[in-house]
């Protein structure tokens, strides 16, 4: 993320006994038929992307430094891991965005980086274990998404705690210590806040990069590749990015430099998704850019707005990419407030978005500044402790949005001025499906069959079995969702449309029989539960016949 945000920085119990009525599979109704016809609740909606984002870089959320010097420090930074994802699910959250390459490095044992010393505070130094494949299992295990958050240039940090533009500071095997022709400071060394960048313009470079990356893709169970805003650095001063030399070597025929730095990044978003697709047709690939694509001054397709453009500044021409569809959804970071505020107003640049997304198949989630909420230091507009929920009121108005990630996870945590209370309760009361990509791989999904449904002490415990059907990996149940209506009888059209009666979602597990607790069922009233089943992409199956308990 860029540099702003880094200043933010056995169950036991006796049986009581259960009343069960079986209606027959033709009474099933289809999961969730989406209905114009249907009323549905916005503050509840069935599908919507819920996330924050968990950086590493400085050990801004995790792990924290504290943890680096604890006596068992896997076990530290297993347990504070744990802990977000209590808050993910605390807050009913589908997702979570990891960042697992910082800065040319790797949260992996990788034969392409060193690890990160985010990891141990020394610069690639074994940690003694596998953080990827904990934090993907751990993530699984609660049916969030885990999109891993890679940076592609950024190889140091400033100094001090960073290796800053002193190449001899990096990990002895780094690659850029290899390759010095590869990497160039900016600003220049010596200057303060000058660090390392990877050339986007040289061509081994961007395979270089990719190859490291695409490690983490094929050997990982991950769900979504994120990259942030972080291409060419942003400005500084008047000083220039030092590229004259690579532009005159590899200008594959352009004329003018701002063209050229900006198909070295489109190649590099293009390239990416293609060998993702080729590797894994199911895995997401998302870019949250910098708020601002251009001004309408600038560019007659422009937002009505003044600030800085990322398609100037940072050689990000996002616009290009969502209409070319080389990405599968985009979270463009609009850390402004809703008001009179010319630069950036919020409530002119979701319109924006919604716009350039409508018509293509990449989806809109919106970047959410929790890092604000509360800060003085951001002005007035940021100590209204409904700011953060107004925004994702006013989201409500564009059905291009699809959902929000929040920035970031020490900040969510930290619930200043009450915000993330109160956001939580008046739009994340009810959990939600991650939204479906029809243009993903995808096949059938049968019913579940619910087997057993009676009362113990900890609440209502569903058992139900998953169907063969020989659809291959693309028509496998990954998850379920439970649905609960009060009373018995089974579902109408209607009643699965919306999240009002979706009351969890949960991990399948190996074997046949598939067991989930109601621990929010009250004693004495009577439900009816449908189960569905998800596939990887969250595309759902028909429901289950309804299973009545009192």
């Amino acid at each position: 993320m860029k540099a702003s945000r880094l200043a933010t920085a056995g169950l036991a119990a006796a049986l009581l006994g259960a009343l069960v009525a079986v209606a027959p599979a033709s009474a099933a109704p289809e999961a969730a038929p989406e209905s114009a016809t249907c009323v549905t609740d916005p503050a509840t909606p069935k599908r919507q992307f819920r996330a924050m984002w968990i950086s590493s870089v400085v050990n801004i959320d995790w792990p924290t430094k504290a943890s680096q010097t604890a006596p068992d420090r896997i076990a530290a930074q297993q347990a504070e891991y744990r802990g977000w994802l209590d808050l993910a699910q605390q807050l009913h959250h589908n997702a979570v965005v990891v960042q697992v390459r910082p800065t040319a490095d790797a949260f992996w044992p990788s034969a392409y980086e060193p690890w990160s010393e985010y990891l141990t505070g020394v610069r690639g130094q074994d940690p003694g274990w596998d953080p990827l494949a904990f934090l993907v299992a751990e993530s699984h295990k609660r049916n969030l998404e885990f999109h891993a958050w890679f940076n592609p240039y950024r190889v140091s940090m400033p100094a001090p705690g960073g290796a800053g533009a002193d190449i001899s500071k990096l990990a002895p095997d780094h690659p850029a210590r290899q390759h010095p022709d590869w990497v160039f400071a900016y600003p220049p060394a010596g200057v303060a806040g000058s660090r390392l960048y990877y050339n986007p313009g040289i061509p081994a470079v961007r395979e270089f990069v990719q190859t490291a990356m695409m490690d983490a893709v094929s050997r990982y169970d991950i769900d979504g590749v994120h990259f942030d805003d972080y291409f060419y650095p942003y400005p500084s001063g008047t000083w220039q990015v030092p590229d004259d030399a690579t532009f005159a070597e590899f200008d594959r025929g352009f004329t003018d430099k701002a063209d050229w730095r900006r198909d070295n990044i489109n190649l590099l978003v293009q390239e990416m998704n293609a060998k993702i697709k080729a590797a894994k047709p199911w895995v997401k690939f998302g870019v949250s850019p910098f708020g601002i694509w251009r001004n309408r001054t600038a560019d007659p397709n422009g937002s009505d707005t003044t600030g800085s453009q990322s398609y100037d500044i940072i050689s990000a021409d996002t616009r290009k990419w969502i209409k070319n569809e080389w990405i599968d959804y985009v979270v463009p970071q609009l850390y402004w407030y809703i008001g009179q505020y010319p630069a950036a107003d919020y409530a002119r640049l979701v319109p924006w978005w919604a716009e350039t997304v409508r018509g293509t198949r990449v989806q809109l989630y919106i970047g959410q500044a929790d890092y604000k909420s509360g800060d003085p230091a951001y002005g007035p507009y940021w100590m209204n402790p409904n700011e953060l929920s107004d925004h994702l009121t006013l989201n409500r108005s564009y059905p291009e949005v699809l959902g929000n990630v929040h920035f970031s996870a020490v900040q969510v945590k930290a619930n200043r001025l009450g915000a993330t209370d109160i956001y939580a309760a008046e739009h994340y009361s009810r959990p939600a499906l991650v939204p479906a990509m029809p243009h993903l791989p995808s096949a059938p999904l049968l019913a579940p069959v619910v087997t057993d449904v009676r009362r113990q002490a900890e609440g209502v415990r569903l058992s139900w079995r998953q169907p063969a059907d020989g659809a291959g990996p693309f028509g496998t149940a990954t998850s379920y969702a439970i649905y609960r209506l009060d009373g018995a009888g089974r579902a109408g059209d209607c009643d699965l449309v919306d999240a009002s009666n979706l009351v969890a979602t949960v991990r399948g597990t190996a074997g046949d029989v598939q067991s989930w607790v109601d621990t929010t069922a009250r004693a004495g009233t009577a439900y009816t539960y449908h189960v569905t089943a998800l596939d990887r992409v969250w595309n759902e199956g028909p429901a289950s016949p309804p299973r009545f308990v009192r």
